[in-house]
């Protein structure tokens, strides 16, 4: 038997789902795309881009959902989890990695988990994300009572994610679903569904772009609203981040004098003697305390600058 007969056979044996999502529908606006100018391909897919913003918005009630149990999660002690694949698990992954360097927050705050592993980043991983087992065995190794869990899929309806969710749930976790397809039928089965509803790609079937664009969108939103309420921003200030070069080292100052009103000078002089930490150094020069009762405030209010500056006025 020669090898494209193999091959054949081989294809002829493995499943085949046709998926009726809104996100593998033919997009009448992009029709003959491959004909257009340039320019014109580039006006196409910019204004496809533009209903994506609205989009978001239709959903922030769901949003705000998932913010408040990702708090309580992480308030608990518990994490947040992020399972996908493909571009929906990439961005979970993009997402979670740059939190710490952000906001300083810890490491195991957020977990990312990807349909096929590390390798998935870089290139599609055979079958993976078909593994409702795997996402299921995943989910079940890594996942307490009190996480939060997020399921990132195009069209709702992902084997490996809806595998983790289910796992997830059944080990006590709040569980999430995000996708592009309001119509998918694993909405019921989560405790909150944001489905946000892009419709059909420029190239059908491209879930990386109005689809991943919708959900890079989400994903910023969401996170950077846990952060804001777990302390982590002052005003619209970040104040927990980690001056790993020299221009966040210039942002820390930049920061120290537009909450602060002080002088450049002043600013370096605080920050010095409070060893560098930004929000020592702030509560010192708002509230008039010496470092150390800064220090002490802070230690007393959770981390948290309105709380410490709360302690100091009292």
């Amino acid at each position: 038997m020669t090898a494209g007969r193999v091959e054949r056979d081989e294809m002829a044996v493995r499943p085949v789902v046709r998926v009726g999502a809104p996100t593998e529908r033919r997009n009448p606006h992009s029709v003959d795309l491959d004909l257009m100018s340039t320019r014109d391909v580039l006006t196409i897919i910019n204004e496809a881009d533009r209903r994506v913003p609205a989009a978001v918005a239709a959903v922030l009630d769901e949003i705000a959902e998932t913010v408040d149990l990702a708090v309580a999660a992480l308030r608990g002690g518990n994490r947040v989890h992020y399972f996908g694949a493909g571009t929906s698990g990439r961005l979970g992954v993009l997402d979670a990695a740059e939190l710490a360097p952000t906001f300083n927050s810890p490491r195991h705050w957020f977990c990312s988990h990807l349909a096929g592993g590390p390798e998935a980043m870089w290139r599609a991983v055979e079958d993976a994300e078909d593994d409702e087992r795997g996402g299921a065995a995943e989910a079940a190794e890594c996942v307490r009572p009190g996480d939060l869990v997020v399921g990132l899929a195009a069209s709702g309806r992902t084997p490996y994610v809806l595998g983790a969710l289910a796992a997830s749930r059944a080990q006590g976790a709040a569980t999430v679903l995000l996708c592009a397809n309001p119509e998918a039928e694993a909405a019921a089965s989560v405790d909150v569904f944001i489905g946000v509803d892009t419709g059909p790609e420029v190239v059908t079937g491209s879930t990386r772009m109005k689809a991943g664009t919708a959900q890079k969108l989400v994903l910023n939103t969401f996170s950077t609203a846990v952060m804001v309420r777990l302390g982590r921003v002052y005003s619209n200030l970040m104040i927990d981040m980690v001056a790993t070069n020299a221009k966040l080292r210039g942002r820390m100052i930049s920061i120290l004098m537009e909450a602060t009103g002080c002088a450049e000078e002043v600013c370096r002089a605080a920050l010095n003697e409070a060893d560098g930490d930004l929000k020592t150094a702030l509560v010192s020069l708002v509230s008039g305390a010496e470092v150390s009762a800064a220090r002490a405030a802070l230690a007393r209010s959770a981390d948290q600058v309105r709380g410490a500056l709360a302690l100091l006025a009292s």
